[in-house]
């Protein structure tokens, strides 16, 4: 296409479109038929207007995983086949078009077009990060930028235990620690499913942060075997946690059953088998059964965990203990029995109790970690049957005797007699101030007559001795 010439004033349009006049040499202007633009002057004023002004560029910042692919994007809309480059954070040329002038092999061209330049970046390191410039050739030149983020996920996440075996009612502290990580971490905890709060403090190194998270746990019974959770929210990572299992020591549970007689009373000249189970940490190894306030009866047989009777009688009633121990402290259980007559037939409306097996004594315990040592079940100087090493199961349920339901049958005789005791004294009461009430009166008698006629005290004392003559009329009347 042949070029036109024409001559006018010379004006210069800007990027926001505005004009301003340019004094030049008078000259003509030039179209090219390429490039759409216009150079040239006339009349001691040049001017110069891009006609594809409304061109513009389009990228997106980019936020990658260390070592993973970045790819960036210079595109352009309304695209005039003008020449597009892709330049690194120190404005180095990394693409000219299609041509890599920058010897850094990680960078590989995805895509090119008129209106595409699409470069791909393997192998993200930090150094990587920064801004990267897409240009496009009109006249002026256009620029935009795009953002390279690099994320770094944690080198290590750690768990350190303040103590590797605690003891119940303990409190202890857990560390979590997420190194070299960017940004900083946030990290979380949890006892099996349940969160639990932390303290957190952020250490920066250079361009990383490391992040030490805190829990003080009190650990109980049931914690023993519970898992720790130290959890990481970043970023970078997903479900990146790591966990440490609990080690609680407790004292036994005791419970004490009744395997005979299974249902009904316990009567005169019949068997009685209880047995006594137990479980801690470390498990018990020191039981032992005894009589409660009193000495055991010859004829209790003990072998193992259970107690026997075999001919139950009244001398047997009273409470009887199961205790048990291991390095942490020692618990017990106890059975009430009470002995009915062998034509006893009315079910008990309770049969006994068995107390909770945290109700005793706890022994002090030295240091854990060795061997460990056996503690006696107890110092008291009572008559018991000793059993070491004992088998040991736990049953669900336990019986006892029947001295409740006769303190029941008691506390309703007593509450019957008092309520007729108070009865009978409320009715002696209304009774007597019946009486009273009716024999309440003044009595005259005959040597007061005239008395009260008397002006002063010794004219009726006068009239009342003297003014009686007759001795019919001192008769005393009762009005």
């Amino acid at each position: 296409m042949a070029a036109a010439a024409r001559c006018c004033p010379s004006v210069r349009v800007s990027a926001g479109g505005s004009r301003r006049a340019v004094p030049r040499r008078r000259t003509c202007w030039q179209r090219s038929a390429t490039s759409e633009r216009f150079r040239g002057s006339c009349r001691g004023f040049s001017w110069e207007k891009r006609v594809g002004d409304g061109q513009n560029l389009i990228t997106e910042d980019v936020t990658v995983v260390e070592g993973d692919v970045a790819t960036i994007s210079c595109r352009v809309k309304n695209s005039d086949d003008s020449v597009i480059q892709l330049l690194n954070p120190n404005r180095q040329t990394i693409y000219f078009r299609d041509f890599r002038p920058l010897k850094d092999s990680r960078f590989q061209l995805v895509n090119f077009s008129n209106s595409e330049l699409r470069v791909s970046l393997t192998n993200v390191s930090i150094s990587d990060e920064g801004r990267y410039f897409c240009q496009l050739y009109t006249d002026p030149p256009q620029e935009i930028y795009t953002t390279i983020t690099v994320l770094v996920p944690p080198r290590n996440l750690v768990i350190d235990i303040q103590k590797e075996i605690a003891v119940e009612g303990e409190e202890i502290e857990l560390n979590c620690t997420a190194m070299a990580s960017r940004p900083a971490t946030t990290i979380r905890w949890f006892k099996g499913n349940k969160e639990l709060t932390g303290k957190s403090e952020v250490e920066q190194w250079s361009d990383m942060y490391t992040v030490t998270s805190q829990l003080l746990l009190k650990v109980g019974r049931e914690d023993d075997g519970v898992p720790v959770i130290c959890l990481v929210d970043h970023p970078a990572v997903k479900d990146l946690q790591t966990q440490r299992y609990l080690e609680v020591m407790y004292k036994p549970q005791v419970r004490v059953s009744q395997n005979y007689p299974v249902q009904g009373l316990t009567r005169e000249g019949e068997p009685l088998e209880l047995t006594c189970a137990a479980f801690g940490k470390p498990q018990p190894t020191d039981m032992r059964w005894l009589r409660v306030d009193d000495e055991m009866p010859q004829h209790v047989v003990v072998s193992g965990s259970n107690l026997l009777i075999s001919n139950l009688n009244k001398t047997d009633n009273g409470t009887y203990r199961c205790e048990a121990s291991n390095a942490v402290g020692k618990s017990h259980a106890d059975y009430m029995l009470f002995v009915y007559d062998t034509t006893a037939t009315t079910e008990p409306a309770v049969h006994g109790f068995t107390q909770l097996p945290n109700s005793a004594e706890e022994l002090d315990y030295g240091d854990l970690s060795g061997t460990g040592v056996l503690l006696n079940a107890s110092t008291e100087a009572l008559p018991t049957v000793q059993i070491s090493n004992a088998s040991i199961a736990l049953h669900p349920d336990s019986r006892a005797g029947e001295e409740g339901a006769i303190r029941s049958v008691d506390h309703a005789v007593v509450g019957g007699v008092v309520a007729v005791v108070v009865f009978a004294m409320l009715c002696l009461l209304i009774i007597l101030g019946r009486y009273f009430a009716r024999h309440k009166g003044t009595y005259f008698t005959h040597e007061a007559k005239g008395a009260d006629d008397a002006a002063d005290a010794d004219t009726a004392i006068i009239n009342a001795e003297g003014g009686q003559n007759n001795s019919e009329e001192k008769k005393e009347y009762f009005i």
